[in-house]
């Protein structure tokens, strides 16, 4: 009888373990893609830990940055490579001005206000993301009407209010649901860029943003005990947001030369009609 216990009990480990691998994937999977398809990451995220029936751990979602930030960075590459070619060569600032500018606000924002909001069950129910989805779907629909040619070529050609009002649109991407590429590609088409360029600069200016949350997570002794207690899914879940992010971004960039933002738009509230119907049958 002892063995047969311990042998029920080995089993049960196993099966907590391959739980906890799946949890993992699935998550990093959903953080990678939403992360840049402006369908909102931290909104699914919400969604898919109300699945799986767990409690949203706020540290492990950050974390999963690592593997967003390094697609960012691997694919973006060259265009880093040549932006510091621009400030350092050419003496040109204005991509890097206006990255700068449009990071400021939410980047400001999030270091007050994210404490907050990870502590505010309000925030973070699914009603919310329910409504901010169909509120900015909506938002990508209207903004499709915008037409598609534009005599900006890229971020570099905005004016610095132009910039900063890209970032105030960002700062709004703290509420789940909302997208932070979703309010930046929206309000970067407003200011005057084509889709495909509104993309490319939305993700640009995510950089500095993730590395800077990136940094306050392993400054904070409890958050890196946090990740070294917890290395093997942060490991995981990053790997698999590394992999689906790099085919979001390239999905995106894509897409987006040819087509507009409705699409989007029309799955955020056909998603939210769901949320809303079943938390009205609970």
């Amino acid at each position: 009888m002892p063995h047969f216990l311990k042998s029920v009990k080995h089993i049960y480990s196993v099966i907590i373990i391959a739980m906890n691998v799946f949890e993992a994937i699935f998550l990093g999977l959903v953080q990678g893609f939403t992360e840049f398809v402006p369908v909102s990451s931290s909104g699914h995220l919400v969604l898919a830990q109300s699945v799986l029936g767990s409690s949203i751990d706020h540290l492990f979602i950050q974390a999963l940055d690592f593997g967003t930030a390094l697609a960012l960075i691997i694919y973006f590459w060259s265009r880093l490579v040549d932006l510091a070619r621009q400030i350092f060569g050419k003496k040109d600032y204005r991509l890097a001005r206006n990255i700068l500018i449009t990071s400021i606000p939410a980047g400001l924002l999030g270091f007050l206000l994210a404490d907050f909001i990870q502590n505010s069950p309000e925030l973070l129910s699914p009603l919310v993301v329910a409504i901010m989805l169909a509120v900015v779907g909506v938002l990508m629909i209207v903004i499709d009407k915008l037409p598609r040619k534009s005599n900006k070529s890229g971020g570099q050609d905005l004016s610095p209010k132009r910039a900063l009002a890209i970032g105030v649109a960002q700062a709004f991407a703290l509420i789940p649901g909302v997208s932070r590429s979703g309010s930046t590609i929206i309000a970067s088409r407003i200011m005057g860029l084509n889709p495909k360029a509104a993309a490319e600069y939305s993700f640009m200016v995510a950089i500095p943003i993730m590395l800077g949350l990136l940094t306050k997570l392993l400054v904070k002794d409890s958050d890196r005990a946090y990740l070294i207690t917890n290395l093997e899914p942060v490991v995981i879940g990053n790997i698999a947001a590394f992999i689906s992010g790099m085919i979001a971004i390239k999905f995106m960039l894509t897409y987006l030369s040819n087509h507009g933002l409705a699409i989007f738009g029309w799955y955020r509230i056909a998603v939210a009609t769901v949320v809303v119907g079943v938390l009205l049958v609970q």
